[in-house]
């Protein structure tokens, strides 16, 4: 982990790539300082989302509600207060080898279902003292990307940066360092073998 990046350290690593001035703090009445506060949780969010991170996601038991749905569903369930997008699954069990929900809605930060226990698995924002070096890495030039034309005036520093980023056009926004942050992200984790399912034992 990076240990000791902060917003405003992440930020200003992100001016000095566009040879700006470091930040003393995002109230020192520069237009960089506002640029920076303005546009930084939202690129931050985005690039979290983007990927399912090992890092930044949790499992947790739902709390159910006691106000009653009205309509199909039995229960309603509170989405946790840091949650980052929709749930990445649901399940009425904690035992291992559960399969996710298919039986359920959202509405209005709220989980309907038919079940009297749900866990889910979600995304979150961690601290950035928590994000990976690959991933400050990213960050900065995601930033420096959009902090470019605003500051700079110069939209060749901002392609230059989003390629770094992204890619390239034909790589969908998963290329350059994104690319390199998922590799990394991917190879902490074990490949997954399918132990029993019913579409392959029929072949016996």
């Amino acid at each position: 982990m990076a240990a000791g990046d902060t917003k405003l350290s992440i930020c200003s690593d992100a001016l000095i790539m566009l040879g700006a001035s470091p930040l003393s703090s995002f109230s020192d009445g520069t237009d960089e300082a506002q640029i920076a506060d303005r546009l930084y949780d939202d690129i931050r969010d985005t690039l979290l989302m983007q990927y399912p991170y090992s890092w930044s996601v949790k499992k947790v038991q739902l709390a159910q509600l006691a106000d009653t749905p009205i309509n199909e569903w039995k229960y309603k369930y509170a989405l946790p207060g840091d949650i980052l997008g929709n749930p990445k699954a649901l399940f009425n069990t904690s035992a291992t080898g559960a399969l996710p929900l298919r039986e359920f809605e959202i509405y209005s930060g709220g989980v309907y279902t038919n079940y009297e226990q749900v866990w889910i698995d979600y995304q979150f924002r961690p601290e950035p003292a928590s994000f990976p070096p690959y991933f400050i890495n990213l960050l900065r030039h995601a930033l420096a990307a959009t902090f470019a034309e605003p500051i700079t005036d110069q939209i060749t520093k901002a392609q230059y940066f989003h390629e770094m980023a992204f890619g390239g056009p034909v790589q969908n926004m998963r290329g350059g360092l994104v690319r390199v942050a998922m590799n990394i992200d991917g190879g902490d984790r074990p490949p997954q073998n399918i132990m029993e399912f019913p579409l392959t034992d029929v072949r016996g």
